[in-house]
């Protein structure tokens, strides 16, 4: 087994220094061999498809269950025929795929009571989905579960210019949150590639990152209430817009990060800082990333306050953007490039303490070559060729996107590695991009055609590794379906059974978003 091997060289060295060489030397010694590669897979099987799990004892969809929906829901928001329920089976890497026969799609939090109040009656497993823009499996259904759509609860109810803060259904698209506060020189505190398409409530329920979390913090700490539905229907309102409440169990973080398997979020407030007034990006080239690393050092120390967010990417992950998408490089070919973001009240200011600190880096060798940007139309192109990096991975004809959090010395480690480990395969590109200012890195994996081995090559290494520097194998896009069988690499036995507490607690029947998150 991988992990025995990794193991057992791990405990040869001392912990920082193995972690480079033991994991160098086996890429090379035992995987660069493409029979080896197969024969990995074979005998370390690590993706979980619905072939590999037991549908749960939940019962199966009746005429008489359809009829109570439709009595509950006019038939136009009950989808049963197979075409209409086709999208919201497969996630849009194509990589789940469930068997739902039937989508609800409520408009009220009332609605969505009575609808898990009946399918806990009736042991009937539900599927929450809001824009099903995930990459681990969690919004889509793994067999028949009844698919509980959130897209027409999509109301912003309120908002509070005094205190910042923006009440909405949890359906609401996050751009469009976004376009509602800036009328109001607001803006959300998270932004995403995704943001066209996906949901504040899969947002919360999945604790997504984003990046601004380098300046506004984590979208948990930014989430100030919630409503949700617990699996008996039961309504929880813990829809506080205050910042300061410190009336015994913060209730509200149940539901945060839990991908619904504790309840459907319904409502959602939040905490909005106001527009800057001033945003300059600059896209950086560099020979090395020990160079990235000194001008994110740097950046941080120069740039401060106006710091906003701190991005990177390689040169493969460029090369995938400007031949796929056609986006133009502004800048020279390099090995590595950043991109910085300032947000600030003075753009005079923050113009000038931007130009010296690039001007400085040029000076020093730290970076090659920059240009910086304070045109909207300009910032918009610079931030395409980062965004659109997984419509670029994608159009290679498959995309896998591993995301995960590591010390940041050892941040772009596992790329040359897993590089050796996928030499002889299907696989293109191998590549690392992510969000330098949080630690979180996007290994990026595609080609013109899928290996159903590839997932049991990458992810007994990569986990492995991840654990061994103590690292996160989940930073931004929670567990889902495809990492359920290594959570204990980020969770402890006592806090993983803990979990399970909680959910025997607040679901006993398991009909929320099952086969998630634990590996049954």
């Amino acid at each position: 087994m991988l992990s025995k091997i990794i193991r057992k060289i791990a405990i040869r060295r001392t912990y920082h220094e193995n972690i480079r060489t033991s994991f160098l030397y086996f890429a090379a010694r035992k995987l660069h061999n493409s029979q080896t590669l197969q024969q990995t897979a074979q005998n370390e099987s690590s993706t979980i498809h619905a072939s590999s799990i037991q549908r749960g004892n939940y019962s199966q969809l009746t005429s008489d269950h359809i009829h109570f929906f439709e009595s509950i829901l006019d038939k136009q928001r009950v989808l049963t025929d197979p075409s209409d329920v086709e999208p919201y089976n497969v996630d849009w890497l194509k990589l789940a795929q469930g068997q739902s026969k039937i989508v609800l799609k409520p408009k009220t939090t009332e609605e969505v009571s009575a609808i898990l109040k009946y399918c806990n009656d009736e042991t009937l497993a539900v599927c929450p989905q809001g824009g099903n823009t995930g990459v681990v499996g969690g919004s889509v259904p793994v067999f028949d579960e009844i698919v509980i759509s959130t897209s027409l609860m999509n109301q912003i109810l309120s908002f509070d210019e005094l205190s910042g803060v923006v009440m909405c259904q949890a359906g609401c698209i996050l751009e469009t949150l976004e376009n509602y506060l800036s009328d109001h020189g607001f803006q959300m505190p998270l932004d995403l590639g995704a943001k066209g398409s996906c949901q504040i409530g899969g947002n919360v329920s999945t604790n997504a990152g984003g990046i601004r979390l380098l300046r506004y913090g984590s979208l948990q700490g930014n989430v100030l209430g919630v409503e949700a539905v617990k699996a008996n229907g039961e309504v929880i309102d813990c829809l506080s817009s205050l910042k300061k409440d410190n009336t015994g169990y913060h209730l509200k973080h149940l539901f945060i990060g839990s991908e619904g398997t504790l309840g459907i979020v319904t409502k959602v407030a939040l905490q909005c800082p106001p527009i800057s007034k001033a945003i300059n990006v600059a896209f950086l080239g560099l020979k090395s990333f020990e160079e990235v690393l000194k001008t994110s050092i740097n950046a941080r120390k120069k740039l401060g306050e106006i710091l906003s967010s701190c991005e990177m990417m390689d040169h493969a992950t460029l090369d995938a953007v400007t031949s796929n998408l056609k986006l133009q490089n502004p800048i020279g070919e390099y090995p590595f490039y950043m991109l910085l973001e300032t947000s600030g009240s003075n753009r005079e200011h923050d113009q000038d303490k931007l130009n010296f600190f690039l001007q400085s880096s040029l000076v020093s060798g730290e970076i090659e070559d920059g240009v910086m940007a304070s045109e909207p139309s300009k910032i918009k192109a610079i931030w395409e060729i980062r965004e659109r990096a997984p419509e670029a991975f994608k159009a290679d004809g498959w995309y896998i996107v591993y995301d995960i959090s590591v010390p940041l010395k050892h941040f772009y480690e596992i790329v040359p590695i897993m590089s050796k480990c996928l030499a002889g395969t299907s696989v293109k590109r191998c590549t690392g991009m992510g969000h330098l200012g949080d630690g979180n890195l996007h290994l990026n994996v595609s080609g013109k055609e899928i290996d159903p081995n590839l997932p049991n090559i990458i992810e007994p290494i990569l986990y492995e590794w991840t654990s061994l520097l103590k690292g996160s194998i989940s930073a931004e896009h929670g567990i889902g379906i495809h990492k359920t069988k290594y959570l204990h690499y980020s969770k402890s036995n006592s806090s993983i059974q803990l979990m399970h507490n909680i959910k025997q607690l607040l679901d006993p029947k398991g009909i929320l978003n099952p086969y998630k998150i634990f590996h049954n």
